[in-house]
C-alpha cells in the first residue's frame, strides 16, 4: 500500500472514531494488565463479567493474594484456561510486589518478565495503560493489516514491524485500536462485511464479499446499464 493510501485510511478511521479505547474494562494499570492476561483465547465480553466480580473486592496485587487461588478462581472461572490463568496472576502479582513495590512497572523488558505477559500483553498495557505508541499485533491485527495490504507478515512480530514501519507517527497511539475494532465488528474473519467497508476502495484483500446481484440497478430494454454507460 502506498503511503497516500495509508494516510488516507487511518485520516478515514480516525474520522470515524476520534478517541478509540480498548474495550476491556479497567480503571488502574494493574486492573488492565490482569484484564489483559484474562483475555488470552477469550472474549474481552467474558472478561468483563469475569472482571466485574473481581475487581470491587480484589484490585491490587496485595488483595488478590489474599484472595488465594480458590478466591480468584470463583471470580474468574467462567473464562476459558482459566486455571493456568488463575497460577500465572497470583505469580504475577508477587513479583509486582517483590520487584516494583506493587505497581506496573511502564517497561516492555519488566513487563515480560511477569508471567502470562508476553509481548502482545506487553504492548497492550504500554498502549493503553502508558499512552506510549505500541502495535500490539491479536488475531484481529494479524488478519485486517495482511488483507488490506497493510503489512504482510507470516507471524505477530513480522506484521508488527511492518506496521510499525508504515504507519504515520501522529496515527500510532490510537492505530492499533483501530485495526482492532475494524477486524472485530467488519473486517471478520469468516464473512468480512465488504459492502458496509469504509475502506474497500483501499483494500487489496481479492475476496472481497460483494451485494447480491438483486442489489444492482437494472438496465431498461435497449439502454444500457448506468455501469456500461459510465465505462465509456
Amino acid at each position: 500500500m502506498k503511503p497516500a493510501q495509508v494516510r488516507e485510511l487511518f485520516e478515514r478511521l480516525q474520522a470515524l472514531n476520534p478517541h478509540p479505547v480498548t474495550e476491556l474494562e479497567h480503571a488502574t494499570p494493574f486492573e488492565l494488565l490482569i484484564a489483559v492476561i484474562l483475555s488470552a483465547q477469550a472474549t474481552d465480553k467474558s472478561v468483563n463479567v469475569a472482571t466485574r466480580k473481581l475487581f470491587p473486592v480484589a484490585n491490587t496485587p496485595e488483595r488478590i493474594i489474599a484472595l488465594g487461588a480458590e478466591g480468584l478462581t470463583s471470580c474468574v472461572k467462567t473464562i476459558g484456561l482459566y486455571p493456568g490463568k488463575v497460577k500465572n496472576i497470583l505469580a504475577t502479582c508477587r513479583l509486582l510486589i517483590e520487584r516494583h513495590g506493587g505497581a506496573v512497572p511502564a517497561d516492555r523488558e519488566a513487563l515480560e518478565e511477569l508471567p502470562g505477559v508476553g509481548r502482545k500483553t506487553a504492548n497492550v498495557v504500554l498502549n493503553s495503560a502508558f499512552r506510549l505508541p505500541t502495535m500490539p499485533v491479536d488475531t484481529h491485527i494479524f488478519r485486517v493489516a495482511n488483507r488490506l495490504g497493510l503489512a504482510h507478515g507470516d507471524t505477530p512480530r513480522a506484521v508488527e514491524d511492518g506496521l510499525l514501519r508504515v504507519i504515520p507517527a501522529e496515527y500510532l497511539l490510537n492505530a492499533h485500536h483501530w485495526l482492532l475494532l475494524h477486524g472485530r465488528y467488519v473486517c471478520k474473519a469468516r464473512k468480512p462485511e465488504c459492502p458496509r467497508c469504509p475502506l474497500a476502495d483501499l483494500c487489496a484483500f481479492e475476496d472481497k464479499t460483494l451485494p447480491p446481484a438483486t442489489a444492482l440497478p437494472l438496465a431498461k430494454p435497449g439502454k444500457p446499464s448506468p455501469a456500461a454507460r459510465g465505462s465509456h
